[in-house]
């Protein structure tokens, strides 16, 4: 038998160090877990939100927005809530992520205090008010609003009548069903804060009736638009029947000012009158009597004979005493 060709030096293995390769693993581990430590040591909260913090399950502390610490390896825990959100719930409908809504009949469908059946799809915006609540009071808070608020809706518009509900009366049944929510929501204690309720929409089931209850509408419309033409022309009035109203109460103090004014005269020429008579009877009788007949026969001329059986006679004419022309 022939020799290899080939000739195999053996080179002896050095034993595995067992102590590096521990002490390897051992730095890897407690770098990964230092590094995950920091990693998990900080969370941050948006201006929108608050985060609260558990602390082996429990609540220890309700941060705002910005930066924080806490305690890494689930030892701490934090959960954020969008508390400065306005949320929203649709009742009776539903919108579609193009924004086209869609009727829900099993939610909208409802019965009147006068026994009719209308379709009212309503509208609901609340808040988160009090976080801690809101995640550990119940399973499901937005879900016990939607039916609270579905509950005392149809409590309010089965007390209602269709009229009332289709017209008129829409604000009022809003107020109502969130004053019965906000009461119900403060017992409940959720943290939920119902901030509005509105009635999207509100019809009958049928084409007929829709229409009939269009044309009602149309008529009210009508009336208050007359009314308003009304008040209208009567504010227009108003001012110048006002002024015409003190025009003629100016004028009649007028009169009664000069009507006072002339007896007030006149019984001072009567008083003076009567104080000449005292003082000259006869003079003032002649005068008074000469003074009457031109007046009776203002075309006469009358001549006051001053002669006597002593004097001469002279004939003066009345006017130039009584004043006359």
């Amino acid at each position: 038998m022939e020799n290899s060709q080939y000739n195999y030096t053996y080179v002896p293995q050095k034993p595995v160090d067992w102590g590096k390769i521990r002490k390897f693993i051992l730095w890897g581990v407690i770098l990964t877990v230092v590094v995950i430590g920091v990693l998990t040591s900080f969370y941050t909260v948006d201006d929108k939100q608050q985060a609260v913090v558990t602390t082996f399950g429990r609540v220890t502390d309700i941060t705002d927005p910005g930066l924080h610490f806490k305690i890494p390896f689930g030892i701490q825990k934090v959960q954020t809530v969008d508390v400065n959100v306005y949320h929203k719930i649709e009742l009776g409908y539903v919108t579609d992520t193009n924004g086209t809504p869609a009727s829900v009949e099993d939610e909208s469908s409802m019965i009147t205090g006068d026994y009719n059946i209308v379709n009212v799809d309503f509208f609901v915006e609340y808040k988160i008010s009090d976080p801690v609540q809101y995640l550990y009071s119940a399973n499901n808070p937005a879900l016990i609003l939607k039916n609270l608020i579905q509950s005392q809706v149809r409590n309010v518009v089965g007390s209602s009548t269709v009229d009332s509900v289709l017209t008129d009366g829409k604000e009022n049944i809003q107020l109502q069903v969130k004053e019965l929510v906000t009461e119900i929501l403060a017992e409940y204690d959720v943290g939920l804060t119902l901030i509005d309720v509105r009635i999207q929409d509100a019809e009958p089931p049928t084409t007929e009736v829709i229409e009939a209850f269009k044309a009602v509408e149309t008529a009210k419309q009508n009336a208050e638009a007359v009314v308003n033409s009304a008040k209208a022309y009567q504010n227009a009035q108003l001012p110048e029947a006002e002024a015409k109203s003190d025009k003629l109460l100016q004028n009649a103090q007028y009169l009664k000012q000069k009507r006072i004014n002339e007896a007030a005269e006149a019984v001072a020429m009567f008083e003076a009158m009567f104080a000449e008579y005292k003082e000259n009877p006869d003079i003032t009788h002649s005068r008074m009597y000469y003074e009457a007949i031109s007046q009776v026969l203002p075309g006469v001329k009358v001549y006051i004979h001053t002669g006597n059986s002593d004097s001469m006679n002279m004939l003066l004419p009345l006017e130039s005493i009584v004043g006359g022309k």
